[in-house]
C-alpha cells in the first residue's frame, strides 16, 4: 500500500552520499526538519540526469529560503549515487541517500518493476514534502511521466500548502 498524507514516513536505513558514504537513517534524515525528497528510477538515467536532478539543483535557493531541505533518491548503490552527483555538480547541501536494497521505497509502497528494462526493482518517480517525518503533500508521477514530481511542481505544491 502506498504511503498516505498524514502518515509516518517508514523507518528504514540508506546511505548517505558526501564526502565519504555514510549509513544514516529515517529519524537522521527526517526527525524535527522540513523536507523535500524526490525519488528518481535510476542515476544516470536520461530524465533523471537531463531534468530532474538539474531541475532540484536550479531550484536549491527556493527550498532554502523556505528552510527546507531536499533530498534525492535512487534505487542505485552508493557509488553510483556519488560518481551521478558529482557530474551534475550537485551541491553539496542536496542529499543524496542511496536505497540499495529498495527497502525504504518498498515501505514507501513507490517501487516499481523495471525488469523489462534490465534494472530490477527501483522507485517510481515522485516527490514528496515531509514535516517532522510526517508526509504533507505527495506527487506521483504516472509511468513514463515528468511533471508533478519537478523541482517547480514541488514549490507550488508547498505554496499551496
Amino acid at each position: 500500500m502506498t504511503i498516505q498524507i498524514g502518515q509516518a514516513l517508514p523507518a528504514a536505513q540508506f546511505n548517505r552520499v558526501g564526502d565519504d558514504i555514510q549509513c544514516t537513517d529515517t529519524q537522521a534524515v527526517f526527525a524535527g526538519k522540513k523536507v523535500v525528497l524526490f525519488a528518481v528510477p535510476g542515476a544516470f538515467t536520461p530524465t533523471c540526469s537531463s531534468k530532474h536532478l538539474p531541475g532540484y539543483i536550479k531550484a536549491m535557493p527556493a527550498f532554502r529560503e523556505r528552510g527546507i531541505e531536499v533530498v534525492c533518491l535512487a534505487v542505485n548503490d552508493a557509488f553510483v549515487l556519488k560518481a551521478w552527483a558529482a557530474s551534475q555538480q550537485a551541491p553539496d547541501d542536496l542529499i543524496m541517500l542511496a536505497d540499495g536494497n529498495a527497502e525504504f521505497t518498498r515501505a514507501l509502497g513507490l517501487e516499481m518493476d523495471g525488469t523489462g528494462f534490465g534494472m530490477g526493482v527501483r522507485a517510481r518517480r515522485f516527490a514528496l514534502y515531509a514535516d517532522n517525518g510526517i508526509v504533507k503533500a505527495l506527487n506521483v508521477e504516472a509511468p513514463g511521466e515528468f511533471r508533478v514530481s519537478a523541482a517547480e511542481a514541488m514549490l507550488a505544491t508547498l505554496d499551496a500548502l
